[in-house]
């Protein structure tokens, strides 16, 4: 199975090298300094323990100049994917199985049942660009659990974790899921297959849609956030709502906010990846994490004023800082 990865940035860098690091056929898009620094030097990884590798991919900027894959993963910013979609159609022109592994409500995500509503979120995907450019038949669900961190163009630094959690955005079993679960496997990463993925993603987009923002305001890591009692109290509200929205589209979460919170604190005090973008100088990923949310409750009826509070503080710094448009 060739596998293209899109974008060579944290996740999507750890993906390529360990699939190369089991030997299967990878090959990368990627722009500007992480193009040139592959293609002269390799793709280099740092692993928990300190070990230091580089590997040679394939890598260049556009689809034409790569050969067909079966298996396309899409490791991009929401708002770089709702960009550059239409430009990449290309890659899977030729039936290739497309795995968006992103943060956030990926663009199908009313699209199928029991939802089924053919109305494109304009906060992830505006106009219907990607819907429009990507069959929905070829694309299956992934859900991310791993913390890394690009340490400089073509450099990651793998922290710890390595959960990945794949199926059909429609929910059930099917062969290929199975395939890209046994490759993915070979390269290390735990991988669950879900027979309701729609379920893992809104569960983890949960705690991100709060911790995410608020600590890309703050400048605060995970506890000193926690540790303060009335941005809790804010969060568990927010997170009320995130909650009563996924109990009307088949998602529900039946922990308590309180005990979400508990587990973050056993991580111990981590910067959030909303936090590292912000302190690096790059577009905040705030549309997929916190506005998808907003919007899909306009769209039912339930009403989001903390999240629209956590939404409008995070654009707004956003937008002085030039890291939102």
């Amino acid at each position: 199975m060739r596998t293209t990865v899109v974008g060579l940035g944290a996740v999507g860098g750890l993906i390529a090298a360990r699939l190369a690091a089991s030997g299967s056929e990878v090959q990368a898009i990627a722009r500007g300094e992480t193009l040139t620094r592959v293609r002269a030097g390799g793709l280099r990884l740092t692993a928990p323990d300190g070990a230091d590798r580089s590997f040679r991919i394939t890598v260049a900027a556009q689809p034409q100049e790569l050969a067909p894959a079966d298996l396309v993963i899409i490791a991009l910013k929401g708002q770089a994917w709702a960009e550059v979609a239409p430009t990449l159609a290309p890659l899977w022109a030729g039936g290739a199985t497309v795995l968006p592994a992103m943060n956030g409500v990926p663009w199908w995500f009313l699209q199928v049942p029991p939802v089924a509503d053919p109305r494109p979120l304009e906060s992830v995907d505006p106009g219907g660009r990607i819907s429009a450019a990507v069959p929905l038949r070829q694309v299956l669900g992934c859900v991310v659990h791993l913390a890394a961190s690009q340490a400089g163009p073509g450099e990651i630094r793998h922290a710890k974790g390595q959960r990945l959690i794949i199926g059909e955005p429609a929910g059930g079993d099917s062969e290929r899921v199975h395939e890209v679960a046994a490759l993915l496997g070979r390269a290390g990463f735990d991988v669950e297959c879900a027979g309701d993925v729609r379920r893992e993603v809104w569960y983890k987009l949960w705690g991100n849609t709060t911790m995410n923002p608020v600590s890309a305001l703050t400048g605060a890591d995970t506890l000193g956030i926690l540790d303060d009692p009335l941005v809790a109290a804010f969060m568990v509200q927010a997170m009320g709502e995130c909650a009563a929205i996924g109990a009307q589209i088949g998602c529900p979460v039946a922990e308590t906010a309180e005990a979400r919170m508990e587990l973050t604190r056993q991580l111990g005090a981590f910067r959030t990846s909303m936090l590292q973008d912000a302190e690096a100088g790059r577009r905040l990923e705030l549309d997929a994490i916190v506005g998808a949310v907003r919007e899909i409750g306009e769209r039912i009826g339930v009403r989001t004023p903390a999240t629209d509070a956590i939404f409008g503080l995070t654009r707004l710094m956003g937008r002085v800082r030039g890291l939102y448009s």
